[in-house]
């Protein structure tokens, strides 16, 4: 059993009872659980798995996929600030979608979960705006190992893009709604 600071990033349905979850962790990296019974209305995950929560979580590694099983969720923080307007929904997809791009499975980054974390603490407290996504996109790509002082000031998106292929869907639009 491991146990460790989770933020939820992503869910979805993996048979009538059960879920896949992804997570970014502060000490096992970005990792895909099963929460089985979860979808149950008397599960033990009843209302500790939703979109952009912080929670304690506990697994049990597998040895024969990348699917670990969830054993125990305690949630933490629910951000429920980010769930108020939909461009701070949007946002906060946004960070996540950049995160899922820019880590490799199951490689502990620690520093992209405290990133992800203030900025979902940002979004639960005020609306979002272009400011605190460049924001972002600047310090995701400092941590990524972007050196060019001139690049970070003024394209981060584009030197994130540069580094990993592409931008996220969303932030085009994003970055229309935004004020």
């Amino acid at each position: 059993m491991e146990t460790s600071n989770a933020i939820l990033l992503r869910k979805r349905k993996l048979s009538d009872t059960s879920l896949i979850v992804s997570w970014c962790t502060e000490s096992l990296g970005c990792i895909e659980t099963v929460a089985r019974g979860a979808r149950r209305p008397k599960s033990i995950f009843a209302g500790k798995l939703d979109l952009f929560f912080e929670a304690e979580i506990q697994i049990k590694r597998s040895r024969k996929s990348h699917l670990h099983a969830l054993t125990e969720a305690v949630l933490g923080n629910p951000f429920g600030g980010i769930r108020e307007n939909y461009k701070r929904t949007l946002t906060a997809s946004c960070f996540v979608e950049w995160i899922e791009l820019s880590t490799e499975p199951e490689h502990p980054a620690p520093e992209l979960f405290h990133l992800l974390q203030r900025a979902f603490g940002f979004l639960d407290r005020q609306d979002a705006t272009r400011r605190a996504v460049r924001y972002f996109e600047a310090e995701l790509a400092r941590l990524a190992g972007v050196h060019d002082v001139a690049m970070l000031e003024s394209d981060p998106a584009g030197a994130l893009a540069a580094l990993f292929g592409r931008v996220p869907r969303g932030r085009a639009a994003l970055l229309k709604a935004l004020p």
